[in-house]
This record gives C-alpha cells, sequence and structure tokens, in this order.
C-alpha cells in the first residue's frame, strides 16, 4: 500500500463512515512511522509544536485518554486535560457554554468523549477548533477503529491489503460504538464482517448490510476468522436483563481456547479493553499467542499521533 495522496488537514474525525479509503491508509501508513518515534529513547518530534489540545471527557477513560494525551506530548504539542467531575461541569455548565470556552481559548483541537450520541457531531457545528470524536454514546470511536485496522495490518497484511480477511466480532454489538466503528472501518477496507452474541445485544438494523453475516452461535462466526474482535460485556445489561447470568454467558457466548481452534491458526484475537477475563474471554485466550490486546494500547498511541498530525497540520479551511 502507498502512501495517499490526501489532505486531512482540519479535518474533523468524527466517525469512519466519514472517512475515505484514501485517508484510512493516510492514517495507517502514518502511524507505522509514529510507532517507531515511540520506539526511540527520546520520544518527541516537533511536528505539533504551538499547538493546543484538549482532552474533554465526560465519561472515565485510561487507554484512550492517556493515549491521545501523550499522543499530543510526543508530537510537541501542549495538552490539557478537562474532565467533567473536576470542572464547571459539575456547576451545570452545558456542552455548548463549554466548547465555547476552549475556543475563547485558543485550543487548536478538543478530543471528546460524551455519552450522548452525536455530541462530536454538534461540537464540530458550534466550534471552530478540530473536533476529535474519542468516543460518543454507542455511536462511534473513529480511533479505536482505526487502532484495530493498524493492528490487523501488522500482523495480517503489510501491504495493507485487506481484501477477503474474515473477522469475527463477539458480544455486545447493540451498545457498543468499537463495534460500529470496526464495522465501518472494516468493511469499508474489503473484510467480510461476521457477528454474534446474544440476539438481545444484536441491532436488527445490521441483518440486511453487505458484507455482514450474523450468527447465531459464535462458534459459526469464529471459524476459519483471520480476527476476532471480543468487547467487553457491559455487566449492567445483565441486569437489565439482556443476557443470562455471567457464568451462562462465559459458557455460551466467552472466547475460550476451545473455541479459537475452529479459527485459524494464526488467527489474531484483538479486545478493547478493559478486559472481564473469564467472562468474554479466557485468561488463556487473552495472554496467550494468538492475542495482541498488550500490543493494541501502543498501537493506539502511534495510531492517534497520526490522526492528531494530519488533523492539526493547519486549521480549518
Amino acid at each position: 500500500m502507498g502512501k495517499a495522496n490526501v489532505n486531512l488537514r482540519g479535518k474533523d474525525i468524527l466517525a469512519l463512515e466519514y472517512l475515505s479509503i484514501e485517508e484510512i491508509q493516510t492514517i495507517l501508513e502514518t502511524a507505522k512511522e509514529m510507532k517507531n518515534v515511540i520506539h526511540r529513547d527520546i520520544k518527541k518530534v516537533p511536528a505539533l509544536r504551538g499547538k493546543a489540545i484538549v482532552t474533554l471527557f465526560y465519561e472515565p477513560s485510561t487507554r484512550t485518554r492517556s493515549s491521545f494525551e501523550l499522543a499530543g506530548k510526543y508530537l510537541g504539542a501542549d495538552v490539557i486535560n478537562i474532565t467533567a467531575g473536576t470542572s464547571s461541569i459539575v456547576k451545570g455548565e452545558s456542552l455548548r457554554d463549554t466548547l465555547y470556552t476552549m475556543e475563547a481559548m485558543g485550543v487548536d483541537a478538543i478530543v471528546m468523549r460524551h455519552k450522548a450520541e452525536g455530541a462530536a457531531e454538534y461540537a464540530s457545528k458550534v466550534v471552530s477548533p478540530v473536533i476529535i470524536n474519542a468516543g460518543d454514546g454507542a455511536h462511534a470511536h473513529p480511533s479505536q477503529g482505526l487502532l484495530n485496522l493498524f493492528t490487523i495490518m501488522e500482523h495480517r497484511c503489510p501491504d495493507g491489503n485487506f481484501k477477503g480477511m474474515k473477522a469475527a466480532i463477539l458480544g455486545d454489538i447493540l451498545h457498543s460504538r468499537v463495534a460500529r466503528s470496526d464495522i465501518q472501518g472494516m468493511r469499508k477496507m474489503g473484510i467480510e464482517v461476521h457477528l454474534a452474541g446474544p440476539k438481545s445485544l444484536m441491532p436488527r438494523f445490521l441483518f440486511e448490510e453487505e458484507g455482514i453475516v450474523v450468527h447465531d452461535r459464535i462458534e459459526d462466526a469464529i471459524k476459519d476468522a483471520d480476527v476476532i474482535n471480543v468487547l467487553r460485556i457491559q455487566l449492567e445489561r445483565q441486569k437489565s436483563g439482556l443476557f443470562p447470568s455471567p457464568r451462562e454467558y462465559a459458557r455460551i457466548f466467552g472466547l475460550n481456547d476451545e473455541r479459537l481452534q475452529l479459527a485459524k491458526k494464526d488467527v489474531l484475537v484483538l479486545h478493547p479493553g478493559p478486559m472481564n477475563k473469564g467472562l468474554e474471554i479466557s485468561p488463556f485466550v487473552a495472554y496467550g499467542e494468538n492475542s495482541a490486546i498488550q500490543e493494541q494500547v501502543q498501537n493506539g498511541v502511534a495510531v492517534r499521533m497520526a490522526i492528531l498530525t494530519h488533523a492539526l497540520a493547519g486549521g480549518k479551511e
């Protein structure tokens, strides 16, 4: 895959459905270079020197928030963190007023996570800094989708040709922004997507889409898969009666060593984290030779460095 000649300067990164194949390729290629920076003794490049980035998180996060912060700092930008619990948000300040405040301070980009679907898109319409969606409800998590593609590319298709691959996504598809971004990105790049999980956690709107196959049994989704992405089960769903007891879930839908044998021998196992080990994934699989779960964390920094580099190469046009 050669570098695509595209310009992402000033583009809001809201969802993978808004990125072209060429734009995705550009980010993945740049992430390769950024991963080399992470491996240096001195992890600094001046690409974003003089730029200011705010991470605005209305929901908890470890991996996404810290990796965006590190990405900005490795690129030479000034990064400020704002969380809902330690800001004027607790005093009743609206999202719009918070965004206006950030804009008035002259920031160049706002990386935001919000529980409301569409919050990032709303932000992109009301203020001028570049908006990067770090998760909006169950809608989208584009940087996670991109880092998953990057991890797959490194392990399975270094030339960037994803076509003909089979990916299985297991678990709570209905409430997962990761699943939506994975499906959008994978389908765009030519990967066939197979889904499996409790019927109560499977959105009906996916059943008819081209290149997406929905299975009742996870064994059928896993069979001959090149990639398996296991989603975190949100235990509050069990309290709502949307899936059986944790023990029953692990027995029927959990990825264990026995089920892993149904996939290709070199299958790549992914998980967005944090994991419920023993529930959606067994410890043996999570830490086994097929797992790239820890590598996903490092790749998240590289991909987010690539996103920030392209989006902040200049102001909005």
